[in-house]
């Protein structure tokens, strides 16, 4: 009776030491080790999810986001394979038959894995953000969302185009310096054109003050050129990225307006008949 007694206090300890308690201490310092890397990368970066944060820190947390991920399904992966160790499970088999299926899956999902290679360097490279404007393979539209996969861009017209990060080779992003905005005023030939220049300089000093998602000043260049509707003056101004569109129908409104308070025509194509015939 005391030789069962010990051969089951035996079988108890070993059970109890080895396949229960093993597994869960690597569970344990497994989180432990988790939560400590996480924290040094946040550290690293300079991550503080209390503040509100720009877009570059934003961009700085999506890739934060991915390493930290990246970390937690390694430390799980070795994890699986301590905890087999333990049972008695033969790991090496295990590894050198994931070393064949990965090279298989490799070949057959190359096309993937170049999707989330070229996510990761849009990502890391800071090629483009959500809510960027680009332009790729001719179509424009806001970025929506950014993946390891995919990108997807909408239009301004609602269309969202998604496309495989893989085959952004080429890409245009306006938000990455200021926009300019230009508008060209035609005067007539009649008119007084220094009483007219004077009128448009004098609003451009106005609309410095007083317009929205402009830097710099509003800027008269003046004659840019002759054509049929006239002497035509050029107004410049940099603007918030893709803000210049909205700048330049604001600046419209405002030379006419100003114009039509001094009484100065806008030109407009004309066609002159001499003797009954058209010239």
């Amino acid at each position: 009776m005391e030789s069962i007694l010990n051969v089951l206090t035996a079988i108890s300890e070993k059970v109890m030491v080895k396949e229960i308690a093993g597994p869960i201490l690597v569970i344990c310092i497994s989180i432990l080790l988790n939560g400590l890397v996480k924290n040094i990368v946040h550290r690293f970066f300079h991550i503080d999810k209390k503040k509100l944060r720009t877009k570059e820190e934003k961009r700085t947390v999506t890739v934060v986001s991915l390493i930290t991920n990246i970390i937690k399904y390694v430390i799980i992966l070795i994890d699986v394979l301590i905890i087999l160790g333990i049972y008695g499970i033969p790991t090496a088999s295990i590894i050198a038959s994931l070393g064949a299926v990965g090279v298989v899956l490799g070949l057959a999902l190359q096309d993937t894995l170049k999707d989330f290679v070229s996510g990761f360097f849009i990502i890391t490279d800071n090629l483009y953000r959500m809510g960027d404007w680009i332009e790729v393979g001719g179509f424009e539209g806001e970025v929506i969302n950014v993946g390891l996969k995919t990108t997807q861009i909408r239009a301004y017209t609602g269309e969202v185009k998604i496309i495989s990060n893989r085959t952004v080779t080429e890409v245009i992003n306006y938000n990455l310096s200021n926009t300019l905005a230009i508008v060209d005023v035609p005067i007539p030939y009649e008119e007084d054109y220094e009483t007219a220049e004077k009128v448009l300089s004098e609003l451009c000093v106005k609309l410095t003050d007083t317009l929205d998602k402009i830097r710099g000043t509003v800027t008269l260049l003046g004659i840019n050129e002759y054509n049929e509707k006239g002497l035509i003056y050029r107004i410049t101004v940099d603007t918030v990225p893709t803000e210049h569109y909205g700048v330049q129908r604001e600046i419209r409104k405002q030379v006419k307006i100003a114009l039509d308070q001094n009484h100065i025509k806008m030109g407009y194509p004309q066609v002159v008949v001499h003797n009954g015939k058209r010239v």
